[in-house]
């Protein structure tokens, strides 16, 4: 059972959502990066998303924008990402890379793919590769037993969704919105209506991501998905702290908030 299948399987047994945390490796910089994740999983992150930074980044907001541009402005390269991913590995959480195909494809698919499985990674989300554009990617990954994991939105027609998750393992991501990253006041209400039209599709788990900053968000989409996945929110907490020490505070109790509402169903809080 690989890492992923184990994160899930836990949070399963416990009646409650995995908690799923993303950050931009290098972000402010590579060692603090490091501890910020660290701090992230110590306050209660199941899975750990590592961001590879990217100059064109489409589908992110303001708030992940401005951190991989940070990120690049300081020298991070693929190779500090994939330190990055080994480091969060080693905290115990399953731990995967969500980048944009491109740096992938220059670093080379095969290599990226065997790097990153010597890092301890367990898989890669690519928001912009589509199944059928990914078919040499299939196969790196298989090589090396690494999860692949897509994105469905609420666009998604039934069709699409079946050529998806068809082509995913680990988890499927859910966009519970259209439009780019960011922590929002109100959840979208397609959210739920996606994870049950891709439930009827596919066993795997299902993450719900886009949008959620704080716990009574996640404890909402709780009730209906897998996982619960989280990333402006935490990049924010880094982004307004005065120093290094206080955005590990941050993020640490950031995730405390978190991984409490990922364990409540209709306000209780679960054994």
């Amino acid at each position: 059972m690989s890492a992923l299948a184990q994160a899930f399987a836990r949070a399963r047994n416990e009646n409650r959502a995995a908690l799923i945390g993303y950050l931009p490796a290098g972000f402010p910089d590579v060692p603090t990066s490091i501890r910020l994740i660290e701090a992230m999983v110590a306050g209660g992150v199941d899975i750990v998303e590592v961001g590879l930074p990217y100059s064109d980044p489409l589908m992110d907001g303001p708030v992940i924008a401005e951190a991989a541009d940070r990120a690049l402005a300081q020298g991070t390269t693929t190779d500090d990402v994939l330190d990055v991913a080994a480091a969060a590995a080693r905290t115990g959480a399953a731990t995967v890379v969500m980048s944009y195909w491109n740096p992938i494809e220059r670093f080379g698919l095969d290599r990226f793919a065997q790097r990153l499985a010597a890092a301890g990674g367990s898989g890669v989300i690519t928001p912009d590769l589509t199944p059928e554009e990914g078919l040499a990617w299939r196969d790196s990954t298989d090589a090396r037993a690494l999860d692949r994991i897509f994105l469905v939105a609420p666009s998604s027609t039934p069709q699409r969704i079946a050529t998806v998750v068809s082509a995913c393992s680990g988890f499927v991501y859910a966009a519970s919105l259209m439009g780019v990253t960011g922590a929002r006041d109100a959840i979208s209400g397609d959210a739920e209506g996606l994870v049950a039209r891709v439930r009827s599709a596919t066993d795997l788990p299902i993450a719900v991501g886009l949008g959620v900053s704080r716990g009574d968000q996640a404890a909402s989409i709780a009730r209906f998905a897998d996982g619960v996945i989280v990333g402006s929110a935490f990049v924010r907490a880094v982004a307004q702290a005065r120093d290094a020490d206080a955005a590990i505070e941050a993020v640490g109790s950031l995730a405390a908030e978190l991984a409490a509402g990922v364990r409540r169903r209709n306000g209780e809080v679960l054994p």
